[in-house]
């Protein structure tokens, strides 16, 4: 039991820490796009993330695929910054950005899994079985990113309630921040 509260603790870091800023900035603009009453969809979109996260995860650790971790460090930013391009230019067809959203979730989860493999390559090769860790490692995950997005509805709430802000300028604003940021982690990772 300690093994697998150990790799729920792992997981919950990934997300947390300081060093995650680009894991939450993902997870920012991919739930932009949504209203606070949108809970169901947004854990779903959540959960598609960690699904694609964990694929890759799995497959990296189980030494099936692997990429430089030099590359998969600059395509994380890269995820973050068509994500937040995507917000802008169909900001204007709410349905279609949140369809596209859930696709990106789950295929930029993908990258971001892989982001994380070198390490639980090393703390899970020990292991003779991964299923537990990994299980572990996904739900830590998932209840740093569901926290992730608590505290940006939480956000999104206060401003929409009391400031009055529309979403609109919600979603410009977190995809301009998101798309700077990103290209600073991209041109810093070259």
């Amino acid at each position: 039991m300690q093994d697998f509260l150990f790799y729920v603790k792992l997981g919950w870091e990934h997300i947390i820490s300081w060093d995650a800023l680009d894991h939450q900035l993902f997870i920012l603009v991919l739930v932009a796009v949504y209203f606070y009453k949108d809970w169901q969809k947004i854990l779903i979109l959540i959960t598609a993330f960690t699904v694609g996260h964990s694929v890759t995860l799995a497959l990296s650790v189980l030494d099936v695929f692997r990429l430089p971790s030099d590359l998969v460090e600059t395509l994380i930013p890269i995820t973050i910054l068509l994500t937040a391009v995507d917000n802008i230019l169909f900001r204007k067809n709410q349905k279609k950005l949140m369809r596209i959203n859930y696709a990106l979730a789950l295929v930029f989860g993908l990258i971001h899994g892989m982001g994380f493999a070198n390490l639980a390559r090393m703390t899970m090769a020990s292991e003779q079985n991964i299923a537990l860790p990994l299980l572990g490692f996904n739900i830590g995950l998932e209840l740093g990113q569901i926290t992730v997005v608590l505290i940006i509805m939480g956000v999104l709430y206060l401003l929409s309630t009391f400031l009055k802000f529309n979403q609109k300028y919600w979603i410009i604003g977190v995809s301009i921040v998101a798309i700077l940021l990103s290209l600073q982690m991209i041109l810093e990772r070259i």
